[in-house]
């Protein structure tokens, strides 16, 4: 296993993405580096077993990559929460906003039993938006958010203070403050 540092060291950096000023967390190279990925599942299946959570749930896309082996790993099922017109059945859907408009995401009701605990997967939590829809919509179900879990903070952004502040627990493997 990697050490934090190391893990840290796999996320590339872009300067100036999107636009002038931002720092970019790309994590296309942890990915792509098989003791990054191994390590970081394993952290993250460790934290999701740790809630109680009886199942897995990852927001579209990056959120697929990390919950899907996260839950293998912690020997759970995995639901996706999808963008909207992804599934070819009814859905619920939760609206939310984001910097410069608004996104939707849906779920397949059936896909999560009522008294499941489900931990949410993704990435990075930057302003919550996302995750927070996701909250929404797995209560909506008629399921207890167990905890959210990231393989980053962008802890200036606010998203994992605006999340405890709706009742659910985060965790997150990497911050990366101010920069």
């Amino acid at each position: 296993m990697l050490s934090a540092e190391q893990l840290r060291a796999s996320i590339r950096t872009v300067p100036d993405f999107p636009k002038p000023g931002i720092q970019f967390r790309d994590i296309t190279t942890l990915l792509s580096n098989p003791a990054a990925l191994r390590t970081s599942v394993a952290m993250l299946a460790e934290q999701v077993q740790a809630s109680g959570a009886t199942l897995v749930a990852g927001m579209e896309a990056r959120g697929f990559i990390f919950g899907a082996a996260v839950a293998i790993e912690a020997d759970l099922g995995f639901v996706p929460i999808r963008k909207p017109g992804k599934l070819p059945i009814e859905t619920i859907g939760v609206d939310y906003a984001l910097e410069y408009g608004s996104d939707r995401l849906e779920l397949d009701p059936g896909a999560i039993p009522a008294d499941a605990k489900v931990a949410l997967v993704d990435d990075l939590i930057a302003t919550g938006g996302t995750a927070l829809a996701a909250t929404q919509l797995v209560r909506l179900a008629g399921a207890d958010v167990a905890a959210a879990h990231f393989v980053v903070d962008l802890p200036d952004l606010g998203g994992a203070r605006r999340l405890r502040d709706a009742g659910v627990e985060v965790s997150t493997l990497l911050a990366f403050e101010g920069e």
